[in-house]
């Protein structure tokens, strides 16, 4: 017989080798001889001083559970068939590439970046010698911003396509099945580039290609088709089907798009600051605890929200136990962005507070812009930073409660961001769109938990590629309405906010790109 049930079991029950057993045959009353387990679900409720574990089950009673848990994927030798383009490798331009080897057709991708194992001497280089790649960096490179990252599963589109499929391509190419069951699964930075690098194995072994060092500088169109792409301003390939998943800080693509006249539409985006704490500090907010967290519980996270001003202030990519990270794509500017290990066991804890931006109502003075004046902006306020933290990757700081108050930081607390920082007074540098909210917002989030307000945190700017601050529209068949041939795609196009969320609309892409073909 199968039951399903759900349990919850203490914090010195999860302690225990055989505590989850010993409280499911409590609960169905036999004997724990009788049955066997299978988790489907676990998550941790530690809104009270005494914190349980919740444990959605599946148990098999007087009969063995399944133990096979190979995922298998019906990928098809394409090397002779016809080729769909894809433009970026990152999540959706990965998933879109799997899925073509499903559904027998070839995918050819594009890279501008380099392979993971390359890509990071580039990252070295941005956070040691303050060198920008403009083509290799955390945003651009194989796996795209997801590769060196939290890698962060958790997802609310869950009506978008087959979320699970997604986590058991994922366990296929090498990430453990707790990302099966995790409430909120993550795989951790050390961990993602061997499995970008396995999901790339299998797209060359099945017939695939994927070039690296290869950007797309331009597209050919004839009577609103697109008929070639343009790679490093010298080779003319042709095409007849492109997938364009190049991430939400390729603005070079952006900018060709609209100067060819191909319809773009200015959308709402959020930018701030990275805020980091003590992981210790955190921690003992959200478990209710003194001292050391109990061995059994993962850095401490929190989710925050609070409406300042008719405009959403909120937490962002929450980091616990991570590293602040630069994101630059570009030289003469400084982004700030947040990753962590798979074990989240740094000292820190960082997040992205960020401010909703509307572009048809906060953005006046760049209306000169057009479609792209949202990207003109966030330019402007990364610039700003670049030059606030002295003109390398050295990034502005201060202390949040010096920033709430309006003082400047005589001295900053000690940070992972490698490439250092440098007291500025963000609170009279920040337009008063982003700052204003900004003190307003954590004075209240130091309200809602109790000592996240402290000295003891710094804020790091600037924290300005949330989303793409453009929408590449596209009709009801992913096509984009105007030029046949062309699937804006994943977090670049304006169709996804996250790995899971890229990944599959990658797949729904590859599907609606084979019709016709």
């Amino acid at each position: 017989m199968i039951r399903n049930i759900q349990i919850r079991i203490s914090l010195k029950e999860e302690g225990q080798p055989d505590g989850l057993k010993a409280r499911t045959a409590k609960y169905l009353g036999v004997s724990e001889d009788d049955f066997e387990i299978k988790v489907q679900r676990k998550s941790i409720d530690a809104r009270k001083p005494t914190i349980y574990f919740n444990y959605k089950l599946e148990v098999y009673i007087n009969e063995p559970s399944p133990k096979d848990n190979t995922y298998h994927f019906e990928y098809k030798d394409v090397s002779t068939a016809k080729s769909i383009h894809i433009i970026g490798f990152g999540p959706a331009g990965m998933w879109a590439a799997l899925r073509c080897l499903e559904l027998g057709y070839k995918p050819i991708v594009l890279e501008r970046g380099k392979n993971v194992q390359d890509r990071r001497r580039d990252l070295k280089a941005i956070n040691q010698d303050h060198i920008v790649n403009k083509d290799s960096n955390y945003c651009f490179g194989e796996g795209g911003a997801g590769t060196y990252s939290d890698g962060k599963l958790y997802t609310r589109s869950l009506k978008r396509g087959d979320v699970r499929r997604v986590f058991e391509s994922l366990v296929f190419h090498g990430a453990t099945e707790e990302i099966l069951v995790d409430a909120h699964p993550h795989i951790g930075t050390n961990k993602l580039p061997k499995i970008v690098q396995n999901i790339r194995e299998t797209i060359i072994k099945f017939g695939g290609e994927v070039h690296f060092d290869t950007k797309v500088t331009d597209f050919r169109l004839k009577d609103n088709q697109l008929k070639a792409i343009v790679l490093n301003d010298e080779k003319e390939l042709e095409t007849q089907r492109v997938i364009l998943a190049t991430g939400h800080s390729a603005r070079d693509i952006f900018e060709l798009l609209h100067k060819k006249d191909i319809a773009l539409k200015a959308k709402s985006f959020a930018m701030g600051v990275r805020v980091e704490h003590p992981q210790h500090i955190i921690d003992s907010i959200q478990y209710h605890c003194r001292g050391e967290r109990s061995e059994l519980l993962p850095a401490a996270a929190y989710s925050l929200v609070q409406q300042v001003k008719n405009r959403g202030v909120y937490s962002f990519c929450m980091c616990p136990g991570g590293f602040i990270v630069p994101a630059a794509t570009a030289e003469g500017e400084v982004v700030v962005n947040g990753m962590s290990p798979s074990k989240r066991n740094n000292k820190f804890a960082n997040s992205g507070i960020v401010v909703e931006i509307n572009v048809d109502e906060d953005l006046p003075t760049y209306e000169k812009y057009g479609v792209l004046k949202g990207l003109e902006y966030q330019k402007n306020l990364e610039r700003l930073a670049f030059t606030a933290g002295g003109r390398t990757q050295t990034a502005p700081a201060q202390r949040l409660t010096d920033f709430v108050e309006g003082k400047i930081s005589q001295d900053l607390n000690p940070t992972s961001y490698q490439p250092g920082l440098n007291s500025s007074p963000l609170h009279s540098l920040f337009p008063k769109l982003i700052g204003g909210r900004l003190r307003k917002g954590f004075a209240q989030f130091g309200k809602k938990m109790k000592g996240y307000y402290t000295k003891e945190a710094n804020i790091v700017g600037v924290e300005s590629r949330t989303s793409s601050p453009i929408t590449i529209p596209r009709s009801e068949q992913l096509e984009h309405p105007e030029i046949k041939g062309l699937f804006p795609c994943g977090e670049g196009g304006g169709y996804a906010g996250g790995i899971i969320s890229a990944a599959m609309d990658g797949e729904r892409c590859a599907e609606a790109a084979i019709v016709g073909l």
